[in-house]
C-alpha cells in the first residue's frame, strides 16, 4: 500500500504535458511548385515526410492535404493551426490541378486566424494570393506591378501572412542576422547564422512585425556577373537594404509565424531549421509564448525601400560560380 501511495504521488506531482495540438499542413500550388512538396506517385512529399517523423515529439499531429475545397469553417475547426507551403491564387485549379479554395473558403480561414487559430507559412506562402494577380498573370515576365507597398490595400492573404513576394535570385550565402536571440527555437543559435537558400526578396511589410531573421544583403554577392559588369537579374533582387526573412506577429487574436527558408531538401534535413521551424510553430500553437513586440522599425528601417526590377531567373548557381543546392543549409 505504501508502495501504490509514492507511485500515486509520483504521478500527480508529475508536470503536465500540454496536449497535443493539431496542424494542418497545406502544399496545393496554383503556380510553381517546389519539388520538396511534390507528390511523386500518391507518396507523400518530402516535407510532409520530415514532418510526419518529427511531429510527434514536438507534440505536432500533422493532416496533409492539397485539396483546396475542403476549406469550410466546418473543416478548419478541427485544427489549431495551419501551415502552408503553397504558391499562386488558391482560388484557381492552376498548375497542379488539386480542387481550389472558394472565395468563402478564404474568408472563412482568414476569419478562423482572427479568432484564435495559428498560422505558419513556409517560403513560398508568401508566393501566394498576390495582390491584383489571377492565373492569367504572365510569370515569365518582370512582374513590375508587384514593385509596390501596397499597405492596407494589399490582399487580405497578404497583410495577414505580413509580406509579399516579388521575385528571387540566385541561391547564395547571407550571413543572417539573428535579432531576437530569445525566441522559441532561436536560443543559443548566436546573434549571425550563415544560411544558404534561395532567398525571396519581399516587399510591403507589415510594421508590426517582430522580426527574427534579417537578410545582410551586404554579404550577398552576384555569382553570374564577371568583375565590374552591370550586375544581372540573378543579383538585382538584393540590391536593397536589409529586410526581414523571418517574423512573427498577431493577426487579431491569432498567432502567425513566418519563414522564407525552406527552398532545397538539404534545409529540411538541418537541425537548426527544424528548431527554427518547431520553436514558429510551438509559439503558433500557443504551447509557449515570446515576446512579439514590434522591431521592424528599429531592426530594418529600410525594409520597404525596393530593389531594381529585375527578371525571374533560375535560382541555381552555374557551375563555378557558388555554393550549389546540397551545401549545408545554416552554419557553414
Amino acid at each position: 500500500m505504501l508502495g501504490l501511495g509514492l507511485i500515486v504521488s509520483a504521478q500527480a506531482d508529475a508536470p503536465a504535458q500540454p496536449p497535443v495540438k493539431k496542424v494542418l499542413f497545406f502544399s496545393k500550388c496554383s503556380n510553381f511548385e517546389h519539388a520538396v512538396v511534390r507528390r511523386n506517385g500518391g507518396q507523400l512529399s518530402l516535407v510532409e515526410l520530415v514532418l510526419a517523423e518529427t511531429g510527434a515529439q514536438h507534440g505536432i499531429q500533422f493532416t496533409f492535404s492539397k485539396d483546396g475545397s475542403l476549406f469550410t469553417p466546418a473543416y478548419l475547426a478541427q485544427f489549431d493551426a495551419f501551415m502552408f507551403f503553397t504558391s499562386g491564387d488558391l482560388l484557381a485549379a492552376g498548375k497542379d490541378g488539386n480542387p481550389p479554395m472558394t472565395a468563402a473558403g478564404k474568408a472563412a480561414l482568414l476569419d478562423a486566424i482572427r479568432h484564435g487559430k495559428g498560422f505558419v507559412g513556409v517560403h513560398s506562402a508568401a508566393d501566394t494570393f498576390h495582390t491584383g494577380e489571377t492565373m492569367a498573370t504572365n510569370t515569365n515576365q518582370a512582374r513590375t506591378w508587384r514593385y509596390k507597398n501596397f499597405g492596407d490595400q494589399a490582399d487580405p492573404y497578404e497583410r495577414m501572412l505580413g509580406a509579399g513576394f516579388i521575385v528571387h535570385g540566385v541561391q547564395q550565402i547571407s550571413n543572417t542576422r539573428v535579432p531576437d536571440q530569445k525566441f522559441p527555437g532561436l536560443t543559443g543559435k548566436g546573434a549571425v547564422l550563415p544560411i544558404f537558400e534561395e532567398w525571396y526578396s519581399l516587399i510591403d511589410f507589415s510594421h508590426d512585425l517582430h522580426v527574427l531573421l534579417v537578410v545582410e544583403t551586404d554579404t550577398m554577392r552576384d555569382p553570374e556577373a564577371a568583375p565590374g559588369a552591370p550586375i544581372t537579374d540573378f543579383y538585382k533582387p538584393y540590391v536593397r537594404p536589409p529586410y526581414p526573412s523571418t517574423w512573427a506577429h498577431l493577426y487579431g487574436e491569432g498567432r502567425v509565424f513566418y519563414t522564407s527558408l525552406g527552398h532545397n531538401s538539404s534545409m529540411w534535413g538541418s537541425k537548426d531549421f527544424q528548431d527554427i521551424l518547431y520553436g514558429g510553430i510551438a509559439w503558433a500553437v500557443h504551447n509557449v509564448d515570446a515576446d512579439v513586440t514590434p522591431n521592424i522599425d528599429q531592426v530594418t528601417p529600410h525594409a520597404w525601400d525596393l530593389p531594381p526590377v529585375s527578371k525571374p531567373v533560375s535560382s541555381t548557381p552555374k557551375p563555378g560560380k557558388g555554393p550549389k543546392p546540397g551545401t549545408p543549409a545554416i552554419g557553414l
